[in-house]
């Protein structure tokens, strides 16, 4: 048997703004933005640049409940793991380009990490792992 997560929904507030930081400040890859006119919503698919499998599918809120979890889908954990192959890259690009780290980074003994917010608040680790 084989398995694997596909798509994880990030619940947002709009598609554009959620675009643009994600593919223009993290450099992910727009993978699809597909209107779906009998919903009235937009099928927008980002992955991280190098990912073959897994995508995350921005998916605008509906309502005062989900508008609710907007920016803090995990009740304030790190929500998603953003891993890297080169973490002083990513890191000095992401800071130069305005992203927030509420944890610096740090070595510890599965790799270099730090903490980042998106531009809802939902907490990232940016991760480099040990080979």
């Amino acid at each position: 048997m084989k398995q694997s997560i596909g798509y994880v929904a990030l619940v947002v507030q709009d598609y554009d703004n959620a675009i643009k930081f994600y593919v223009d400040i993290l450099g992910f890859n727009l993978v699809e933005d597909s209107f779906i006119a009998a919903q009235n919503k937009r099928w927008v698919l980002i992955a991280p640049p190098g990912s073959s499998e897994s995508k995350l599918l921005l998916a605008r809120a509906v309502g005062a409940e989900q508008s609710s979890r907007i920016g803090n889908q995990t009740g304030g954990r790190v929500f998603l793991f953003l891993h890297t192959d080169d973490f002083w890259r990513d890191f000095n690009a992401y800071k130069s380009k305005g992203v927030i780290f509420v944890r610096e980074p740090a070595e510890e003994s599965y790799g270099t990490v730090a903490v980042f917010k998106d531009l809802y608040g939902n907490l990232w680790d940016l991760l480099q792992l040990k080979q």
